[in-house]
């Protein structure tokens, strides 16, 4: 794809942005084969983007693949997934289209987000032990990460977060979050000069989950501290010990 100047300007800061997470967390090695969820939304397009543009100069070789779970219950359109497919043959990242149900098979329970999540991360871990692949990218931003660290300390009462880089099945499997530094402006920015084909979320929760009530909460404590997003963030490394508690709290009757 051929972009004008200031274009190629915002990718390569893009890139070099989500490049400091990705080299942090020691994400990517040489030989690596990382297959890329893609929703079809912003957010982990513009990581096909990054990894791609990455791939160009950066002394490690590695394998792109991409997956597309395709709802039955909410299907894409065959026009959305053509241009999908075409974008991503332009990025010289082969697509995988995996039909499923939404909801997993003998779920009886009150369906939610986070039960959507879990079975969407089950479809990607079943594709890419089928492949013989060890690496899992998500386009989780660095916004998204705080907002879950919130949710988890108002919501469930602990401190949890994403993590940048998590192991599953005795470190058989490792789920990547290489935007984890990257804020959700510059996503949005990117979006503004280079043409990512969006897909419609079609989710019947997606203007009513808990995650847009900790973006207004966001936008208040900004007005108290503008590093209030780094700072959340930077919170899950730096835990000061001494004023942890030395016991755990007794189970509620």
């Amino acid at each position: 794809m051929i972009l004008d100047p200031h274009a190629s300007r915002v990718l390569a800061r893009f890139a070099k942005k989500a490049g400091r997470g990705i080299n942090r967390f020691d994400m990517i090695r040489d030989g690596d084969r990382v297959l890329i969820g893609v929703s079809g939304g912003k957010d982990s397009l513009a990581l096909c983007v990054a990894l791609a543009e990455r791939r160009r100069w950066v002394p490690v070789r590695y394998e792109l693949a991409a997956a597309f779970i395709r709802w039955h219950e909410y299907p894409a359109g065959e026009g959305e997934l053509e241009a999908l497919r075409t974008f991503l043959d332009g990025l010289q990242i082969p697509l995988v289209v995996l039909p499923a149900h939404i909801y997993p098979a003998g779920y009886q329970k009150k369906f939610s987000c986070y039960i959507c999540s879990r079975n969407r991360k089950r479809i990607l871990f079943d594709e890419a032990n089928r492949r013989g692949i060890t690496k899992i990218a998500l386009g989780h931003h660095l916004d998204d990460i705080v907002e879950t660290t919130m949710l988890n300390l108002f919501c469930r009462g602990e401190f949890s977060t994403m993590m940048p880089v998590q192991e599953f099945f005795q470190g058989k499997l490792h789920l990547i979050r290489p935007l984890c530094e990257v804020e959700e402006r510059d996503i949005l920015r990117l979006a503004r000069h280079y043409p990512l084909p969006v897909i419609a979320n079609a989710c019947p929760r997606k203007d009513v989950n808990q995650r847009i009530v900790m973006k207004e909460v966001l936008v208040r404590l900004r007005r108290l501290s503008r590093q209030v997003k780094e700072n959340i963030y930077r919170a899950g490394w730096n835990v000061n010990t001494d004023y942890l508690p030395a016991f755990r709290l007794p189970p509620r009757e």
